[in-house]
């Protein structure tokens, strides 16, 4: 049994507090403790002039009965506060399903992956790195403005323990880099955004970081200052590798959550085991990159982090699945039971939403195939239906195809299709994946690190909105 004590609570009485929070019945419990130090550190205006550090503290105890969710939570780990908790959380899932407790007492110590713990270092060591940032921007392109850039690091203690015996301990970092730069020129102004974050430790912070954060944020800024508003309609759309990810997680990847499947809520709602894309398509939610931001050794429920085939061959084979929905459709978890603290209730959850490379030859190749269309890389300020699949994009920057060449970029537009449809319309995929490595964070009722990728795909056809 490992040793809880950092919450100041002994490991004894675990089982007692189980037992306490399931007294009026319940099928069951589980305990999930944390304790985060997060520590944020902003440069404005050439000075890194603003800071602070937290702590987050406190457990979250849940109880299923049947279809009941009882859910409540301590911000102290004394005795008697957690027991009310576990008293409020059984009182709003009261029920009188029965309880079996399994006596296993497994227990699960994590490794701590983190070459160069973030808590061992002081604030002002990193101070330079913000520094070099702008002073290398800048150092790059006349036209910088000002730059802001930002860095934040955070190292979560992690304890659960459910209704099986199980107990698992875990420690997980998260460090993240955000730069924003401002252009200027002849009176016009551009705005590029950079990040970087991983699940790692300060060993992140290297040259090779700081260099590939600065080269993309001065990237494509002469073609920004050119781009104009396109006509708009119907068109073949090229989305690029990488970034362009966010349209499969957003658009697809939501609908293939399993709570809103057992709900009925999902477009994708009774299709498993069909065709929902070509031969060849697979695309994955996946947990077991390490070091990558949305890397889950074990979900918040204690389920082991794993690497989950949505979609293998064109063909709909999982969806993502926290422990309540794998019970109600006959499967096993998915460990995508993911919750943004202890506060919080663990629901159906992505990680790392990626389609795997095709056989469709390059980039290149993809394009010289399109008469008349547009080639986008980057996505913001997306919105998605998740009953109906409808989606809206607005692209941040673009080209359009002629003849298969890139030509005028384009700026202003939306993207606007149908998710399944768009995914059906997928006609070619090229074998050049690359996972973004950006500080994505999904919200859905509550927040959590994400990652995307994709390689560079062709849609027959979507809607661009233009002039």
């Amino acid at each position: 049994m490992i040793n809880p004590l950092h919450f100041d609570i002994d490991p004894a009485r675990l089982p007692e507090l189980v037992a306490v929070a399931l007294r009026s019945g319940g099928d069951w419990c589980d305990l999930f403790f944390e304790d985060t130090v997060y520590t944020t550190l902003l440069l404005r205006d050439g000075e890194v002039s603003s800071g602070g550090s937290h702590v987050d503290y406190g457990c979250g105890i849940r109880v299923l009965c049947g279809e009941k969710t009882g859910y409540a939570y301590s911000e102290s780990t004394e005795w008697g506060n957690l027991v009310n908790a576990a008293k409020a959380a059984s009182a709003i899932a009261n029920s009188n399903s029965s309880y079996l407790q399994k006596d296993s007492h497994n227990a699960v110590m994590a490794v701590n992956s983190m070459k160069k713990d973030w808590r061992e270092s002081s604030a002002s060591e990193f101070v330079p790195v913000l520094q070099a940032i702008e002073s290398r921007i800048r150092a790059k392109d006349t036209r910088v403005h000002k730059v802001m850039a930002s860095l934040a690091w955070q190292v979560s203690e992690i304890l659960m323990y459910n209704s099986l015996g199980e107990t698992i301990r875990d420690t997980r970092p998260i460090g993240s880099i955000v730069v924003t730069t401002v252009f200027v020129k002849d009176g016009k102004s551009e705005i590029s955004n950079a990040s970087r974050s991983f699940s790692v430790g300060a060993e992140m912070i290297t040259d090779s970081l700081l260099d590939g954060l600065v080269e993309q944020a001065v990237r494509g800024i002469d073609e920004r200052f050119e781009a104009r508003r396109p006509k708009g309609g119907k068109m073949p759309v090229v989305m690029g590798a990488g970034a362009s990810g966010i349209l499969l997680h957003e658009a697809m990847g939501h609908a293939f959550e399993a709570d809103f499947n057992r709900k009925g809520q999902s477009i994708f709602s009774g299709m498993m085991g069909k065709p929902v894309a070509r031969k060849g398509i697979n695309i994955v939610d996946d947990g077991t990159i390490a070091g990558n931001r949305g890397f889950c050794r074990w979900d918040d429920e204690g389920t082991p982090g794993q690497k989950t085939y949505m979609v293998e061959d064109g063909i709909l084979r999982s969806y993502l699945h926290d422990r309540i929905s794998a019970k109600f459709f006959g499967v096993a978890p998915t460990g995508n039971g993911r919750r943004e603290s202890f506060r919080y209730n663990p629901i159906p959850r992505m990680r790392c939403t990626y389609m795997e490379s095709g056989a469709d030859g390059t980039l290149e190749d993809i394009i010289a195939s399109v008469k008349k269309g547009i080639f986008v890389d980057q996505f913001s300020n997306g919105q998605v239906k998740i009953g109906e699949g409808d989606f809206t994009f607005y692209v941040k920057s673009g080209r359009l195809i002629e003849n298969g060449r890139l030509t005028m970029p384009v700026k202003d537009i939306n993207i606007v299709g149908n998710g399944p449809r768009a995914l059906a319309d997928i006609v070619a995929v090229a074998g050049d994946l690359r996972i973004d490595d950006g500080t994505w964070t999904c919200g859905k009722e509550q927040s959590v690190p994400v990652s995307c990728g994709i390689p560079s795909v062709l849609v027959k056809q979507l809607t661009v909105g233009g002039e």
